[in-house]
């Protein structure tokens, strides 16, 4: 199963800002329940979606500069970037399947 990789403040404009695929984000902490149920969901579609879809996390206790700048107010937070720009938002634990829905109305 893939590793989702950290995006970190100082990364994430390079990381995902100009990727050049799209990325969706988790904007998670480790205290939150959540956000771990949510991890091996995101795994599988990071492994299913390899080469289309690009998945990364971002803790938002230790990179507050970019949590603040997407207005993230809770957690887990889904963020889809395609060409640097937001273009879709979940919040909340969100299923395998609602999610790979979504992603495949605005992808495919």
């Amino acid at each position: 199963m893939a590793e989702l990789p950290e995006v970190t403040d100082g990364t994430f404009e390079s990381d995902v800002l100009r990727s050049s695929q799209p990325v969706l984000v988790e904007f998670g902490a480790e205290w939150c329940q959540p956000c771990r149920q949510l991890e091996p969901i995101l795994r599988e579609i990071a492994d299913e979606w390899q080469g289309r879809l690009r998945l990364a996390t971002l803790d938002i206790d230790a990179n507050t500069a970019t949590t603040i700048r997407y207005g993230v107010m809770g957690v887990p937070t889904l963020i889809l970037f395609q060409q640097g720009q937001e273009i879709e938002r979940w919040s909340g634990f969100q299923p395998k399947r609602r999610i790979v829905d979504r992603l495949s109305a605005r992808m495919e």
